[in-house]
């Protein structure tokens, strides 16, 4: 059997470094773990990711539609450009790849270990099954979905008042009431103002993104874990501190740190999912009609703007996945080892694979055409899917609907989110400004 090296599916110097300087430098600048706001503002500024998807179409169209390999600083990488192979990677085969990649390692170090997404073989199958039980993945709404629900509302009018009084809303003060929401259902009441502990992750995060690069900090670590073990042990009733199953296995101060990653991608998700709502009133005038109609916990076209916001521009923009083992691809022999690049925006903004990639269309999900394409993966896809999904968007939801409900919202910053006109491939949120009145 022929070698990858031997076949034609190997990027030349020039491709590779197309690769490195469009698509995976930017994407790192940018901030994998932690998004950075100045090379946020730049990237939009630049559409940084229209520029890494134009480069990947071009090498797809020179290429063909197999991977492209490629081998940075003796790292092999395989760049992914067909959505077959992503379906693939995450869902037919995926126990030939693994999340647990050098790169999530590096980052990682930076918190307390044995994550479940540092880990692998058995230890990583019972990490997730304790995850899955928390978070009650399999259903559609939490137990606690009510209460949780109320929690979040009640951040979210607290919010409006504000933003009426003041006339505006930007992004850190709804960062703010956001990450209150979150303590609050994640550890419960006495961790509603403790800001401390959310620095320390941010501050853990920002560390984490340059992964092999940045020192380890073991006093930040020791104290972000104190914090976090004090709120553990409360586990206060409606809290997801209080469902975690009792296992001596799983340390629960390794796993809820990956929870408060997602919280915080999903602030960025919702907050953009606002902009989008601004600008596009006819998707503004259905989540209305719904909301005046609906005090369930569950809003689907709501839900649906939500998980466009996400696919337009993704918080993962990169899914890294190693191959264990020798692999086989179209007959040539890849090493064990090898990572596998899905660059999430290519997949989701490609008009050649998608209808209305660059629109806000949240039909789209409910009519299930966004989630049937195997290259459309907000919250990733088969066994590596997030287990929080259906906890994020009951928040990201809860924390929209009380805001609509009370408060009118205009876009107040130079970014275009002109229904008329395709959407920008990159948005910045921290920029992102309102003007707001009352109802």
């Amino acid at each position: 059997m022929t070698t990858i090296t031997e076949t034609g599916h190997r990027a030349s110097s020039g491709e590779a470094a197309q690769v490195l300087t469009r698509v995976v430098a930017p994407t790192i600048g940018m901030g994998v773990i932690s998004r950075r706001p100045r090379m946020m503002a730049l990237a939009q500024r630049l559409q940084m990711d229209w520029a890494a998807t134009h480069t990947l179409r071009r090498l797809r169209a020179r290429n063909g539609d197999a991977p492209l390999f490629m081998r940075p600083a003796g790292r092999s990488i395989a760049i992914v450009l067909a959505e077959s192979d992503v379906e693939r990677i995450l869902v037919r085969e995926a126990d030939r790849f693994t999340p647990a990649d050098a790169e999530e390692h590096a980052a990682l170090r930076h918190f307390p270990p044995h994550g479940s997404l540092s880990s692998r073989g058995t230890n990583r199958a019972r990490q997730r099954e304790y995850h899955e039980a928390a978070l009650e993945t399999g259903r559609a709404t939490h137990h606690l979905g009510a209460t949780f629900q109320a929690v979040t509302e009640h951040e979210a009018r607290g919010l409006g008042e504000l933003a009426v009084t003041t006339g505006g809303l930007d992004w850190w003060d709804f960062d703010e009431a956001w990450w209150r929401a979150a303590r609050t259902v994640v550890f419960g009441a006495g961790a509603h103002r403790d800001r401390r502990l959310t620095e320390l992750l941010n501050r853990l995060r920002a560390d984490a993104d340059w992964a092999f690069l940045h020192h380890l900090r073991p006093e930040r670590r020791r104290r972000f874990e104190q914090a976090l073990r004090a709120h553990l042990r409360r586990a206060e009733p409606g809290s997801l501190a209080a469902a975690l199953p009792p296992d001596g296995d799983v340390d629960p101060a390794a796993q809820v740190p990956h929870w408060l990653f997602a919280l915080d991608a999903a602030a960025i998700v919702a907050y953009r999912a606002l902009a989008l709502l601004a600008t596009h009133s006819a998707q503004r005038d259905t989540v209305l009609a719904e909301l005046a109609g609906n005090s369930e916990t569950v809003s689907p076209y709501l839900r649906a703007c939500v998980e466009e916001s996400a696919r337009l521009w993704p918080t993962t923009p990169m899914v890294l996945r190693d191959s264990v083992g020798e692999t086989v691809w179209d007959g040539a022999s890849v090493p064990s080892g090898t990572g596998f690049l899905i660059y999430t925006p290519f997949f989701h903004r490609d008009e050649t694979m998608r209808e209305h990639a660059h629109e806000f269309a949240p039909q789209s999900w409910l009519d299930e055409d966004a989630p049937r394409r195997p290259g459309t993966i907000p919250f990733s896809a088969g066994p590596g899917r997030c287990p929080g999904e259906n906890l994020v968007l009951l928040l990201t939801t809860s924390m929209l609907r009380g805001l609509l409900r009370q408060c009118r919202f205009a876009v107040d910053t130079p970014v275009h989110l002109d229904p008329a006109q395709p959407l920008p491939m990159t948005c910045d949120n921290f920029g992102l400004a309102f003007r707001v009145s009352a109802r």
